[in-house]
């Protein structure tokens, strides 16, 4: 077992291309004995976002504080608080914070998604 506090992680700045304000914290990790998962927490920065992408992994993502959307296929849907989403295998996706108070979520993918296999990135949706 591992326990941990994220005031104990350190912080990366995310650099996918197209990217914007957005840093993740990585508490849990094959390395730690996680045999099939590993943890990551997104922070986003008022106005930041991800890249709209895809990618061949499912990933399970849980709003933990502030708002913003989610573009996802040809849908866009709200953020908040307690929010739980599904991403499947090559669905396009991409998230935004909102400009006033940010997002922070976690982000749970297999452990071969954080080993190395890119997102495919994409152009974000007209709004």
């Amino acid at each position: 077992m591992k326990v941990t506090h994220l005031e104990r992680e350190d912080a990366k700045v995310v650099e996918m291309d197209g990217a914007r304000k957005v840093t993740v914290k990585v508490p849990i990790t094959e390395k730690d004995g996680a045999p099939t998962f590993t943890m990551r927490v997104f922070s986003m920065e008022p106005g930041g976002n991800t890249p709209f992408h895809r990618h061949e992994y499912e990933h399970e993502i849980l709003i933990l504080k502030g708002s913003g959307l989610v573009h996802f296929q040809d849908t866009t849907v709200e953020l908040s608080p307690g929010t739980a989403l599904l991403v499947n295998p090559n669905e396009w996706h991409g998230f935004k914070a909102s400009a006033t108070e940010g997002m922070e979520m976690v982000c749970l993918v297999p452990n071969k998604a954080y080993h190395g296999i890119k997102p495919e990135p994409g152009d974000w949706p007209a709004s």
